[in-house]
């Protein structure tokens, strides 16, 4: 590691940003140095703010990646480099909102038959039954399994916040003989490595989605949306929702009203 990303490493430890915040930030900085061949410190305003607009309009990546980018530059630049005078400019995001493709129950069970790996397969099933992010799923620890509530501990969520969910009796029985079969020490769901959290989830969840014939927009988020959305299908209300998938506004959860297929199913058109 040079000196120059270890000094921007420890200032997003001393402001304690997240593992992936961190991993995220370090990457938009070296893709920056690889893009002009040179150390990132060297670059001026201008080179810089040229790389954001070749990010969306030559690599055409979409608007949230490009402001990560720029904030994890931003960073670099403004703490790490005390260049506290530097302002990226990012155009504003077009305002277009696509709501999710919902997977319905039947291929959510289509998804789970085609994981034949035992583990990937509970890892799928956690996902879902849960209603977790992918960071949260990766990162359960076998002490956030509470069989005795029936509840799944998310510990330092989405804005640092811990808070409990759902944890299915089927998925606790597929649990159970997954501990069986691997043994995990730490993580629930642990890499290669036993002290390191398992990666590549999302390709899991793609094999598995071409494996069952399943063409719907979306990654592993999908099977987020899918547990929010067939709960308001079940008839639980929306502020319970609302803390079993750890929004900060109501509105975020309100927004499965628009893809319930009852909800729209149930009205007659004038």
């Amino acid at each position: 590691m040079t000196p120059l990303r270890e000094k921007m490493v420890r200032d997003m430890q001393l402001r304690r940003l997240s593992d992936n915040t961190q991993r995220v930030y370090t990457h938009a900085v070296f893709a920056l140095a690889k893009h002009y061949m040179q150390a990132p410190d060297r670059l001026n305003e201008r080179q810089i703010q040229d790389y954001v607009l070749y990010m969306l309009n030559v690599r055409k990546l979409s608007w949230s990646t490009c402001d990560t980018n720029v904030a994890g530059l931003q960073f670099f630049y403004g703490v790490t480099l005390g260049r506290n005078s530097m302002r990226l400019v990012l155009p504003p995001r077009r305002s277009e909102k696509r709501l999710p493709e919902i997977l319905s129950a039947e291929e959510i069970s289509r998804l789970f038959a085609a994981a034949h790996n035992l583990k990937h397969r509970v890892l799928l099933e956690t996902a879902y039954s849960a209603g977790l992010r992918a960071s949260e799923l990766v990162r359960l620890k076998l002490t956030d399994i509470d069989s005795g509530r029936m509840l799944i501990r998310v510990g330092q969520g989405k804005g640092n916040k811990d808070r409990y969910t759902l944890l299915s009796p089927r998925v606790l029985r597929h649990l159970r003989d997954y501990w069986r079969k691997y043994h995990p020490s730490l993580w629930l769901f642990q890499g290669q490595k036993p002290d390191r959290p398992l990666v590549g989830r999302s390709k899991v969840f793609i094999a598995a989605k071409e494996e069952a014939g399943i063409h719907k927009i979306g990654g592993i988020h999908s099977l987020r949306h899918a547990f929010a959305t067939h709960l308001l299908e079940a008839g639980v209300d929306a502020r319970t929702i609302q803390l079993l998938m750890g929004h900060k506004s109501i509105l975020s959860t309100m927004r499965y009203l628009q893809v319930t297929y009852k909800k729209l199913g149930s009205t007659q058109s004038p």
